[in-house]
């Protein structure tokens, strides 16, 4: 009886070990990058205005794949770099003033004026918002580095949504306080008006940009894709113009922080259609994350020597994006808005691969 155990046990154990070595060898299915499409963006989340529309939509051209995240579903953004920073949820507007006190509940609404965190129209400094002008989004954000020492680390008062000069009800202004926790950060977080606050630890995550959080909820949230599973970003968002903060739509960064670079490219110089690998070489990729920003598209008509662009997309240009792993693909835009045959709030986009990485 006992020769017949081992019998049959060395039989399976010869079964188990034939299976892993089939495994083993079986090979290892590598999806090529797509060739190319054509994609409508999905900005819009229900009835609102093109111009303010509800979503942020990132793409991944190798994969056709485009993810819409709904702005307001988040408030802070948690580095997973090295270093230890905190993002505003630009694409709502957000603000945030520093003041001199680390513990929450010494902060009030008593005799705090709300204006300051004002910004948009005119309004508003670049001290208060994650600088728009910057190549790199962490460059100069409203949060301070959060330091290893807790007493170095302030609470900030937050307007959650703005960008229009305009400001939240005090009783729905949020106040923070964030100090690191090992390889993360604590967060500490009360509403301007309340007397106790509720904290929320953040673990960084290599495989993400940033891990996110919504006041509101008290969560964190998913307000990204894996920062391998995106190379641009359009939609709504705190940015610039003239020598102030100023929001607006349209706007399309790359994915710096994840490798992705790109270029513009004059169609004096050669199509869109005729661009092909052989004219990489006159090239220049830049990883600034504004390269495109609003480049690709006019709101007003403009005249130059005579000559009037009308409201739509610029016929005379398109951009080359390269990803992480080396892909390039020339991108264009087709439409977005009604006068050149667009929906504003779902863009059109058409892009190509060029060189597979």
């Amino acid at each position: 009886m006992n020769k017949f155990n081992s019998t049959i046990a060395i039989a399976l154990l010869a079964l188990s070990f034939t299976a892993c070595k089939k495994n083993t060898d079986e090979p290892i299915v590598v999806v090529p990058p797509s060739d190319g499409n054509t994609l409508t963006l999905n900005g819009l989340i229900g009835a609102e205005l093109g111009s303010a529309a509800g979503n942020s939509v990132y793409v991944d051209f190798s994969t056709d794949k485009q993810t819409a995240i709904e702005r307001d579903s988040w408030d802070l953004g948690f580095y997973s770099g090295t270093d230890f920073k905190v993002i505003l949820n630009s694409t709502n507007g957000a603000s945030a003033v520093v003041t001199d006190k680390t513990d929450l509940n010494a902060v009030t609404a008593t005799g705090f004026d709300s204006s300051v965190l004002k910004v948009g129209q005119g309004s508003g400094n670049f001290s208060i918002v994650d600088d728009g002008r910057e190549a790199n989004i962490l460059n100069k954000t409203a949060i301070a580095t959060i330091s290893a020492t807790d007493a170095e680390n302030k609470v900030y008062i937050v307007n959650r949504k703005g960008g229009s000069a305009n400001v939240l009800a005090n009783d729905e202004l949020y106040k923070i306080r964030v100090i690191r926790k090992g390889n993360g950060y604590t967060l500490q977080y009360a509403k301007l008006t309340e007397t106790t606050f509720k904290t929320l630890d953040i673990t960084k995550n290599t495989e993400a940009n940033f891990q996110f959080a919504s006041l509101v909820k008290g969560t964190a949230v998913t307000a990204e894709p894996a920062k391998a599973s995106w190379d641009i970003v359009w939609g709504y968002s705190m940015y610039w113009t003239s020598t102030f903060p100023y929001a607006f739509s349209d706007l399309v960064f790359i994915n710096s922080l994840g490798g992705t670079t790109a270029s513009a490219f004059s169609t004096s110089k050669k199509s869109y259609a005729a661009f092909t690998e052989s004219d990489l070489s006159s090239v220049t990729f830049s990883s600034s994350r504004d390269v495109i920003g609003a480049n690709w598209r006019l709101t007003q008509p403009v005249t130059t020597n005579g000559i009037t662009t009308p409201i739509g997309v610029k016929s005379d240009i398109f951009f080359l994006v390269k990803d992480a792993s080396g892909n390039i693909y020339k991108l264009k835009f087709n439409s977005f808005i009604s006068n050149d045959g667009g929906t504003r709030g779902k863009p059109v986009i058409e892009y190509k691969l060029v060189k597979k990485g």
